[in-house]
């Protein structure tokens, strides 16, 4: 029985390139120039951006987007945070998003099923699995969902026949 599954999963060594390269740029450009400011990855895969002041982190952020752009990193996957201003220091939490939450996945779910095709979607923690008995309508589940607007980044992965 064909089946595929649904992710949402961000390639970390691309962001962390990204990061570097963002990391370089900010240090050679003239705007920038004897400020401390800086990207960092922290352990559970956000992003700190930190700057003296909020408008330099604002401008280090869009850096930063150029740089995912390039790399092919989908922005919808970030969830940027407040800017907390204390002291001398700006910083940024940038969320980056890995897996389909419970809540969008019963989207998801429920959005199949409104197509009235012949498939089955469950629910596989961080993923949704997707089977049925064409590969036509699992084609087409795919490219319902490409047109759908969701606020994350789906990739198709494990596509079986």
């Amino acid at each position: 029985m064909p089946s595929f599954d649904i992710v949402s999963e961000v390639d970390l060594h691309e962001i962390n390139n990204a990061l570097d390269q963002a990391n370089r740029e900010v240090g050679n450009r003239f705007d920038f120039k004897g400020v401390d400011a800086k990207f960092s990855l922290t352990d559970s895969s956000d992003i700190t951006v930190s700057a003296e002041v909020d408008f330099q982190v604002h401008q280090m952020l869009d850096i930063l987007r150029g740089k995912l752009v390039k790399r092919g990193v989908d922005l919808k996957a970030l969830k940027e945070g407040e800017v907390e201003v204390t002291g001398q220091k700006a910083v940024m939490n940038v969320k980056v998003q890995q897996g389909i939450e419970s809540e969008i996945a019963r989207k998801i779910v429920k959005m199949v099923k409104e197509t009235k095709m012949k498939v089955q979607t469950a629910i596989q923690g961080d993923k949704l699995r997707v089977t049925g008995k064409k590969r036509d309508d699992l084609q087409n589940v795919i490219a319902m969902l490409k047109d759908a607007k969701l606020d994350i980044p789906l990739q198709y992965d494990n596509f079986r026949d």
